[in-house]
């Protein structure tokens, strides 16, 4: 597969809001249709075009995220059940992954000559997030990143990626109605707007940026890998700054001992 090693140019969109004065926050549903024409505004200044206004216009709040977002309760299994939960066995997500490497030597070798990042750690990532793009959410993006970024609990940490998804509408990078999971990550390794936006390369060669393409998705994971301090051959296990790296991705523990882990036997 041909590999096109350049972010596209609209990663440098700056997401900054200027002087414009922030939506008001909501804590239920109640204002949400009210919230939209005064976030309009930042996101105007944003930079955001007519196609993300019509989105945002057309953006309905999400139950079914903030459900989701109510009820997290943070990774707290043990190793061993995280693994046999998530992954079922270690061997046995090895051998799907080493089957997708082994059909695409030449694309993965082509992502670690550029990025450093090797191939274990980019397919234990797109396993684990989405199960070889199984299982990519069933809520609209748009929607559900509006959502928390109206909602007060984290608001202020979900406003840049909302405008980040917005401008993604704008530049045809991302359908308004397209689903993702419930907090607005988005295709093959779950990337949120923002950092979409930010690391997004093309790998596929045809010139965009698409993390519903599982190779634009994966080299655009090891371009943030790579952002974060990611040391080309290098060991990636507990202890190591690249395991410190993983850190970046998921702030679980026991999540990255999973990748760690399940790439060392994917690239035996």
């Amino acid at each position: 597969m041909h590999f096109i090693a350049k972010t596209l140019g609209i990663v440098c969109i700056s997401l900054a809001f200027g002087t414009a004065q922030a939506a008001p926050c909501g804590k239920s549903g109640t204002g949400f249709e009210a919230w939209k024409p005064a976030f309009a505004k930042e996101a105007l200044q944003a930079g955001v075009g007519q196609r993300g206004i019509q989105a945002l216009s057309s953006a309905r709040y999400s139950t079914r995220t903030i459900a989701a977002d109510r009820n997290q309760k943070g990774v707290k299994y043990a190793l061993n059940d995280f693994i046999r939960i998530r992954l079922g066995s270690l061997d046995g997500f090895a051998a799907q992954a080493r089957k997708r490497k082994l059909a695409n030597a030449g694309y993965f070798a082509a992502v670690e000559k550029r990025y450093g990042v090797p191939a274990g750690i980019l397919l234990a990532i797109w396993g684990m997030e989405t199960g070889f793009g199984r299982s990519m959410g069933s809520e609209p993006v748009v929607s559900s990143i509006l959502t928390v970024a109206y909602d007060c609990r984290r608001s202020d940490f979900f406003t840049p990626h909302a405008i980040a998804a917005l401008i993604m509408v704008d530049k045809g990078l991302l359908s308004s109605t397209q689903n993702g999971a419930f907090h607005g990550e988005l295709g093959h390794t779950q990337f949120l707007p923002g950092n979409a936006l930010k690391y997004g390369v093309d790998g596929s060669g045809d010139g965009r940026a698409d993390f519903y393409n599982w190779a634009d998705a994966l080299a655009s994971t090891a371009n943030y890998l790579k952002a974060k301090g990611w040391r080309a051959g290098q060991s990636y296990q507990q202890g190591t700054a690249n395991f410190a790296v993983l850190n970046e991705w998921n702030a679980a523990t026991v999540y990255q001992q999973a990748i760690a882990l399940s790439a060392e036997r994917i690239d035996r």
